[in-house]
């Protein structure tokens, strides 16, 4: 009974410590937002470029299509794609055997004009001799010199011929321009070639062009010798340099574009045909503070960052500069300090204040 009365009175005493305890009114404090590193960029000093951007393909400087100058069946092809030539280089034959026989012909025609020419010579001279002695008449001398200038006419006709004769029979032979590449072979042994037939495609890859395409508005920027900075498919985190050696002095009705060709340096042969590449026209250039050009708010009356510091994030007006296309960075020139951490992608969403963790990978 005693045990029962002492159990009452504690939970008596408990029942009124509990109410007098005071409820508190403050909310629990929200989660932080977590982020992840590709929601955060730095501001750094950086070298920015400005100019026209340009694209374009590849090309080599020096091409050749090497054609067949004279008909007849290919006899044999020496040079495969791919495969370097030198320059005179033989790549195939074609069938001389016509040919040659128009060659051995005019030679042995120029052996008889050249027969012929001394005959002459010698019935000139003779006469000429004679007729000082008063034994010929003057027209027999005439007729004797007639004879000779005749012959000479003969055989520089015959040595024409013969010429003429020769270089067909050197076409027969397929030869390389300059020495470079075999890009392409479309010939081979057993076919039978027209005059103007296509044979080989011949490059040379130690200089390379940029055919590239600018906007018509920015001609005024561009210059012969202007430096051009490039990035080629294919060269991901590699950029190229050339210097623009021709403009086309007319635009494109289509497209409003115009062509401009840009010399690029290429000894280690790295750089090949048809390749495309996009980059810019180098006319300003300068080191400043930058940040991703995403990362700037530009829809307000004022452009802004969020800028994320002592884990909170703040809403800070900046003024801007230069915009680096091709890198797509854009110079702050006040508003935020080397260093200074800017929020982007879907962290742009969040509210000034917003309390932030950085998920580390």
């Amino acid at each position: 009974m005693k045990r029962t009365r002492s159990l009452a009175a504690l939970a008596a005493v408990l029942a009124l410590a509990s109410c007098g305890r005071k409820t508190d009114p403050r909310p629990a404090a929200a989660a932080p937002v977590v982020l992840g590193p590709e929601n955060l960029a730095v501001a750094r000093d950086t070298t920015l470029e400005s100019g026209p951007t340009i694209s374009g393909a590849l090309a080599a400087e020096r091409e050749a299509d090497v054609r067949a100058e004279v008909g007849g069946s290919v006899v044999s092809v020496s040079a495969e794609q791919g495969q370097r030539v030198a320059a005179g280089a033989v790549l195939a034959r074609i069938d001389d055997s016509a040919v040659r026989d128009q060659y051995l012909s005019a030679r042995a025609a120029v052996r008889t004009a050249q027969e012929n020419l001394q005959v002459a010579r010698r019935n000139t001279e003779r006469s000429e001799r004679l007729a000082q002695a008063g034994a010929v008449s003057d027209r027999d001398l005439e007729a004797a010199r007639a004879s000779a200038t005749s012959a000479t006419g003969m055989l520089a006709d015959a040595q024409a011929r013969l010429a003429t004769a020769q270089k067909q029979l050197d076409r027969t032979t397929i030869r390389a321009p300059f020495a470079g590449i075999v890009s392409e072979r479309k010939v081979s042994a057993g076919d039978v070639l027209q005059p103007g037939g296509q044979l080989f495609t011949v490059i040379d890859p130690a200089s390379m062009r940029l055919e590239a395409s600018v906007p018509a508005d920015q001609l005024g920027a561009l210059k012969v010798g202007s430096t051009v900075t490039f990035s080629v498919n294919g060269f991901t985190g590699r950029t190229f340099e050339g210097h623009i050696q021709r403009i086309n002095p007319s635009v494109d009705p289509a497209t409003g574009q115009v062509r401009i060709y840009v010399s690029i340096p290429n000894a280690g042969r790295t750089l090949v045909a048809g390749l495309f590449a996009q980059g810019r026209v180098a006319t300003e250039s300068r080191r400043a503070l930058a940040v991703p050009a995403t990362a700037v708010d530009q829809r307000g009356t004022a452009p802004a960052v969020l800028r994320l510091r002592a884990s909170r994030v703040e809403r800070v007006p900046v003024e801007t500069g230069l915009h680096d296309q091709v890198a797509e960075l854009l110079e702050i020139t006040s508003g935020l300090a080397a260093g200074d951490t800017v929020l982007l992608g879907s962290a742009q969403g969040l509210s000034d204040g917003t309390v932030v963790r950085v998920r580390k990978e």
